[in-house]
């Protein structure tokens, strides 16, 4: 597997449907499922699927992101995106997506939340039922994601 991939974050009406879909277009079968909640690991091409259950958003497009292996790789992310000037904020041990991970948060022109993530899962099954995110961080970003009509995570 390369070591980052697209994570593409995706409003479904029908997490069921979708899910059926998907594992037939890509031929793998879900890397995690949680009720309103599914993610696919894909290695061909190199994606993160992420399906969140939203029955009557009009919004499809939920989030992007670019998930990385270890947190090595988003700490090195952070220097680059701060060197090239881009504003871009840390969110260390953030519980999202039903995961733990270390995260940056990188503002974004013409994007639905108004930023990319770009994260590695520290924790795949980190122990929170209703899927919220815990990060200072995150919470700032789902407030201007709403102020924006959008959503972070959730």
């Amino acid at each position: 597997m390369p070591t980052t991939r697209v994570q593409l974050a995706l409003n479904v009406t029908d997490l069921a449907a979708a899910t059926t879909f998907y594992t037939a277009l890509f031929g793998v079968p879900p890397h995690k499922q949680r009720e309103g909640y599914a993610n696919f690991a894909v290695e061909d091409p190199p994606l993160k699927l992420v399906l969140i259950e939203k029955p009557g958003d009009g919004d499809r497009l939920n989030h992007l992101g670019v998930e990385a292996e270890t947190s090595e790789e988003v700490t090195a992310a952070l220097t680059r995106f701060r060197g090239a000037g881009l504003e871009a904020t840390l969110a260390e041990h953030d519980v999202c997506c039903h995961a733990a991970q270390d995260k940056v948060f990188v503002t974004a022109p013409d994007t639905p939340t108004g930023w990319w993530e770009y994260y590695a899962v520290t924790d795949d099954s980190a122990t929170n039922p209703d899927g919220e995110s815990t990060s200072v961080c995150a919470a700032a970003c789902e407030a201007k994601a709403a102020a924006a009509g959008g959503t972070c995570c959730s």
